[in-house]
Order: C-alpha cells, then structure tokens, then sequence
C-alpha cells in the first residue's frame, strides 16, 4: 500500500509540472508594462526602441520575404501572461519575426503572448478606416495552445483503471 501511495503522489507530481510547464514565464525586468498599443498608437515615434510585454488574439498572418507578421488584437495580461480575452481589449499591433513562422499555426483566432522593441509605426487600414498600428520586433513569442470545449481553466483528470482476468 505504501509503493502504491508513493507512486500516486510521484504520478500527480509529474502532472503537477506538466501543467506549469506551459506557462511561457517571460522575463519582465526591462520590460515597460505599462505602455498598451493604444497608447503606442498614439505617441507614434516618441516610443521606439521600448521593450513591451502584449498579448492577444491573432486576427492575421502573412509570411513576407524575410519576415512573418502577424496583426494582433491586443487583450490585458493575467498573471501567467495569457491573454484574458474576457476583458476589453487594448488596440491592434502588429507583430513581426525575423524569419519564417507557419501561418497556419499563427492562424485568425489563436492567442500569443510576446516580448519585443517597439519600432517605427505604419499606417494601415481596418476596413475603412485608417489605422496606425505600432510595430514589435519580436524577441520572445508563446503560442497558446488551442482551448477545447472552449473554458480556459485548467482541468485535471485522474482516471484508475481496473482489469479483471480469469
């Protein structure tokens, strides 16, 4: 009885950890928190080259000659750094990567967390309307994985399986 406990509490341990292990855990020592993409929005140029921690919804993707961008919908950050997209959200950024990302993992709708400088602004349009999305160099991305059934709680499972023989 006693292998059997130690052997439970080594199981739920391991499970324990393999949750925390999708946390990205991004360092924020020099990272400005209080900045949102509105407000980068609005002081175009007087922000370049400050470090930014943003979240959010993927709205779009597109791999360019060196480069992949992606436009996001920024949201508040929960404490582990992941989007809460049941708060308002904060604005549009778009986000680039030196190199290649496969967009059809950063597709419309998954949620990312990044760190990066902030660079020159562009104007672009949402619509109709004009828009200046302030720009991130990424140096740090996480890919949320995908919700199934929707809740972003986290759920533990503990199953016991029994076989009978003859």
């Amino acid at each position: 009885m006693k292998n059997l406990h130690q052997s439970l509490t080594l199981i739920l341990a391991f499970i324990l950890l393999q949750a925390c292990a999708t946390t990205p855990k991004f360092d924020t020592s020099d990272v400005n928190l209080d900045i949102t993409p509105q407000q980068a929005s609005d002081s175009t140029d007087a922000l370049q080259g400050i470090r930014v921690l943003w979240g959010g919804v993927i709205i779009a993707s597109s791999n360019l000659k060196d480069a992949t961008q992606l436009e996001v919908l920024a949201y508040p950050l929960a404490p582990n750094q992941r989007p809460d997209i049941d708060k308002a959200p904060l604005g549009r950024f778009l986000a680039r990567q030196t190199g290649y990302l496969e967009t059809t993992d950063y597709a419309q709708g998954r949620l990312i967390t990044l760190s990066g400088l902030l660079r020159e602004p562009r104007e672009g349009r949402i619509g109709e309307s004009e828009y200046i999305y302030p720009v991130v160099e990424i140096d740090r991305l996480h890919l949320w994985p995908k919700q199934r059934g929707g809740s972003p709680e986290t759920r533990f499972h503990f199953g016991l399986g029994v076989i009978f023989s003859n």
